[in-house]
């Protein structure tokens, strides 16, 4: 088991380290276009197989628990965002609704065993973390109330908040294990940071949208709104 366990967190740091850096080349290159497309696509498998060896060590190696509610965090934005490219709309999906219930399971049985796991990081990240998730998934559940002609104006913004969200997670959970001696400013300073990017992207987005109203077609926007985004 001590041999399987370590192939297992050598195998949750490659593929965050490499999701990590995809991630940033998602950021940096034109978004709607083949190549951001395509290094999105692995961007989710890395995060996937971060997904799976994070809870096979709290689940099977017994590892530190908070990892759980900080997996789904990340892997929860991952999914969502990735399933509004192929939805785009906010009709109910029984998919989409068995997953979000699924993570705030987790949130739920953190909170039920948090005297047994005890505080490992520092209160502020752990709350702002499991509020995070909780904010999220209440959000996803709501959203079908939103009228659909309001959200087809929206899933683009929610779509880059949700996949740079996912990103942050990542970045602040090694942030915080790399930098464990910087608690809780190591795992503080990438959320600021993604916070500012999600604002930044979107309203830079908002602008342009209302640009290309004008009967103006820009590339990028075009290429989400008017195209579909297949995986």
């Amino acid at each position: 088991m001590e041999t399987l366990h370590k192939l297992n967190i050598l195998t949750h740091i490659v593929c965050g380290s490499a999701a990590l850096l995809l991630g940033l080349v998602a950021l940096a290159v034109n978004k709607g276009k083949r190549v951001h497309k395509r290094v999105g696509n692995v961007f989710l498998v890395c995060l996937a197989v971060v997904i799976l060896t994070g809870l096979f060590g709290v689940f099977v190696f017994r590892r530190n628990a908070f990892l759980l509610v900080i997996t789904a965090l990340s892997g929860y934005y991952g999914f969502s965002g990735y399933r509004i490219l192929q939805t785009k709309s906010n009709q109910p999906q029984l998919l989409d609704v068995v997953i979000a219930l699924a993570s705030l399971g987790t949130v739920f049985y953190f909170v039920f065993y948090m005297s047994e796991i005890g505080l490992i990081w520092a209160p502020v990240i752990i709350y702002s973390t499991v509020g995070a998730l909780l904010a999220i998934i209440a959000y996803d559940l709501l959203r079908y109330f939103i009228p659909k002609a309001s959200y087809r104006r929206m899933w683009l913004y929610e779509h880059i908040y949700k996949m740079i969200g996912a990103f942050t997670a990542l970045l602040a959970a090694f942030s915080g294990t790399v930098f464990n001696a910087y608690h809780p400013y190591s795992q503080i300073l990438p959320s600021a940071i993604g916070v500012s990017l999600q604002v930044g992207f979107i309203l830079y987005y908002v602008r342009k949208q209302k640009r290309a109203s004008g009967n103006v077609k820009l590339p990028g926007v075009s290429a989400f709104a008017n195209k579909p985004l297949t995986p």
